[in-house]
C-alpha cells in the first residue's frame, strides 16, 4: 500500500456613493465547490466495489480518536487511491492583530514580545503532522487487516493531508465556528428578470439566522479592503457601515480568507 502524508495548506472617499466593494477579488476556485470530496470537503466516491467499505473504516479510525480529528473529505478515485483530509476540531489558530497594546514599561513590553501587537485566538480546525501521522498510521493498519479479508484491493494508495489554511466553509454548520475569521464570499443575486448576477468579496459575518436561513456580511478588515481607503488608512467610515444580507441558497462558494 502506498501512503502519502502531507500537510497543505489566508481609494474610498467617505462621500463617494459608490459602494461596489465586491467583484475585485481573485480566487483560485474554478474546480472548487462545497461537498467535492476535496478541498470543498464532503464525500465523493467513485462508485467502485471498495469504496463504501473505505469510508466505513475512515469512520472508525475517526472514532478511535477519541472524536477529536474528524474527517473534513474523502474521496476515492477509480485508479484505486483513497484521499482524506481530517481536521483537529480542538486546534486554535494564534493571529497577531494590529492595534497597541498597554505595557507598564519598555522592560515589561520587551518580556512579553507583544510589538505593540494584539494577539487573538481563533478557530483553526487544522491538524498538526503528527495527528496526520497518527490518522494515517492508524487506518493503514486497518485497510491492510481489510485487504486480507478481501473486502477491499492490495493495491490501494492513501493520502492523507489537512483541509488547507483556506478551507471551505460549510453553510450553515461552519459560521459559527469560523464567525471570527475573515471569508471570501461568492454569492448571487438577481439581476434582469430570470438572470442571476454573480459577485464575490472578503467579508466577515455579523449575524446569521438559521430559522430565516439568512446571514449578514460587512467588509472584513484586511489589507485588500484596506487600500480601498486609500495607502495606509484604515476602512472609511461608509466601509465599516456597509452590510451585506444573503439567503444560504444564494452562497456559491464560502472560505477562510488568510493574507499570509
Amino acid at each position: 500500500m502506498k501512503i502519502q502524508e502531507a500537510l497543505m495548506d489566508d481609494v474610498v472617499d467617505d462621500d463617494d456613493d459608490d459602494n461596489d466593494w465586491e467583484n475585485e477579488y481573485l480566487a483560485d476556485d474554478a474546480e472548487v465547490h462545497a461537498g467535492d470530496g476535496g478541498e470543498g470537503g464532503g464525500i465523493s466516491l467513485a462508485g467502485t466495489w471498495w469504496d463504501k467499505e473505505a469510508l466505513s473504516i475512515a469512520g472508525e479510525v475517526s472514532v478511535s480518536c477519541d472524536g477529536d480529528l474528524k474527517i473534513y473529505a474523502f474521496k476515492t478515485l477509480a485508479n484505486s487511491t483513497i484521499q482524506v483530509r481530517i481536521e483537529k476540531l480542538s486546534n486554535k489558530l494564534l493571529i497577531r492583530c494590529k492595534g497597541a497594546v498597554r505595557c507598564q514599561n519598555a522592560v515589561e513590553h520587551l518580556q512579553a514580545n507583544l510589538f505593540c501587537s494584539q494577539i487573538k485566538q481563533f478557530q483553526s480546525g487544522s491538524p498538526s503532522m503528527t495527528d496526520i501521522e497518527a490518522f494515517s498510521s492508524i487506518y493503514r493498519a486497518k485497510l491492510e487487516e481489510a485487504e486480507t479479508a478481501g473486502s477491499v484491493p492490495d493495491n490501494l494508495s492513501l493520502e492523507v493531508s489537512s483541509p488547507g489554511v483556506e478551507r471551505v466553509v460549510r453553510i450553515p454548520e461552519d459560521l459559527d465556528r469560523f464567525k471570527e475569521r475573515p471569508m471570501y464570499v461568492k454569492y448571487v443575486t438577481e439581476g434582469v428578470p430570470g438572470s442571476a448576477v454573480e459577485s464575490d468579496g472578503i467579508f466577515r459575518l455579523v449575524s446569521f439566522d438559521l430559522e430565516t436561513n439568512c446571514c449578514s456580511w460587512g467588509l472584513a478588515d484586511v489589507k485588500i479592503n484596506r487600500e480601498k481607503a486609500g495607502k495606509g488608512r484604515p476602512l472609511s467610515k461608509k466601509q465599516r457601515e456597509w452590510r451585506l444580507n444573503t439567503p444560504f441558497d444564494s452562497l456559491c462558494l464560502v472560505r477562510l480568507y488568510s493574507e499570509i
